[in-house]
């Protein structure tokens, strides 16, 4: 659904030819990979699923059916560029989840932010007892003390580890909040001209699938946006430990998914990774937002690193810019994709 052109040149180039429409990709630093791009894969070969001894757990604790999704109408004037960062797996409070959000403060001070879209593990490692819990504040609302935004959340595998009690608890806390925002276990949101499909991908995982995949089929459909994003907490393909996700979710992607979005999102995978499109979708994961682990895979990308960071977007008309940035505030990587 998105074209793209992947060069390496100065950053007064860059900005000159994304103006134009052309996509780019900047140099990265010492501390990421950049690879020469490949032909983008029609599927993901041998899609291996997650390993499932993750503390925290990897299943969801029960087989409920999880509701139909909400909506929160458009919450960006027409027409107006959305800019907003990407971020997952930061909810320990830890030393890490801090500096990655001071590192947003100076993106989003000097560059502009709307909203965040935050990609799941938002509370570990078990996800929370009650919307009173006081991990809500220590893990999200004092990191991100200084980012006066709404943060739209997904669920993710830790969310789950009090089972669906404890994730209907990160639903009620967004009355509670000033910037958390979870609608449903899986909803939509609006921004300008993007339309976003937040999914709960542990609960596909589990075999909890036909009221989402009706909820996604009919929200796909009933998108008037010129941009349609999705995002989870499960990667499609990764080159992170946890691997591919395949099986049930792998499946799910390939029938709802593929082809169907402009860009997937997710984390899961303790690193930045923007991945090489797949079935004309372009993936991105973005799960560095406290701390990293070792990159592993194998499947073509644009560029990876185990850096903590985070992605900040912009999306103007039928251009989107992407830059990681590390916890520093320091680019790392650029690329400019028109639709």
């Amino acid at each position: 659904m998105t074209r793209s052109l992947s060069l390496s040149l100065p950053l007064s180039s860059l900005l000159a030819l994304g103006a134009c429409g052309v996509a780019t990709v900047a140099p990265s630093s010492p501390g990421g990979t950049q690879r020469a791009p490949a032909a983008p894969l029609e599927a993901p070969p041998g899609r291996p699923a997650a390993p499932d001894g993750e503390p925290g757990g990897d299943t969801a604790s029960d087989g409920d059916t999880a509701p139909d999704g909400g909506d929160t109408g458009a919450t960006s004037p027409p027409g107006a560029p959305v800019r907003f960062v990407a971020l997952g797996d930061g909810g320990q409070g830890n030393a890490g989840q801090y500096a990655v959000a001071a590192g947003m403060e100076a993106v989003c001070a000097a560059k502009g932010c709307d909203f965040a879209i935050y990609l799941g593990d938002n509370i570990y490692s078990d996800g929370v007892s009650s919307v009173d819990d006081a991990q809500f504040e220590e893990k999200f609302e004092a990191p991100y003390a200084n980012l006066a935004f709404p943060f739209y959340m997904a669920l993710g595998n830790h969310d789950w580890g009090n089972g669906r009690e404890g994730t209907e608890h990160q639903i009620a806390y967004t009355d509670r909040s000033e910037k958390w925002t979870m609608l449903d276990h899986y909803y939509t949101h609006t921004q300008g001209d993007v339309g976003f499909f937040v999914l709960d991908s542990q609960a596909i995982k589990d075999g909890d699938i036909a009221p989402q995949e009706a909820w996604l089929a009919g929200a796909l459909a009933a998108s008037t946006s010129g941009w349609k994003i999705a995002y989870a907490h499960h990667p499609y393909v990764s080159n992170g430990d946890h691997g591919n996700t395949g099986g049930e979710f792998g499946d799910f992607f390939d029938r709802n998914l593929c082809g169907k979005v402009d860009i997937y999102f997710a984390g899961h995978d303790h690193d930045l990774q923007w991945l090489q499109p797949v079935c004309e979708t372009e993936m991105i994961v973005s799960g560095a937002a406290a701390g990293t682990r070792d990159l592993a895979g194998s499947n073509p990308t644009l560029f990876e690193t185990a850096t903590k960071g985070f992605l900040w977007v912009e999306i103007a008309g039928d251009t989107m810019t992407g830059v990681f940035y590390d916890s520093d505030g320091a680019e790392l990587f650029r690329r400019v994709v028109t639709r």
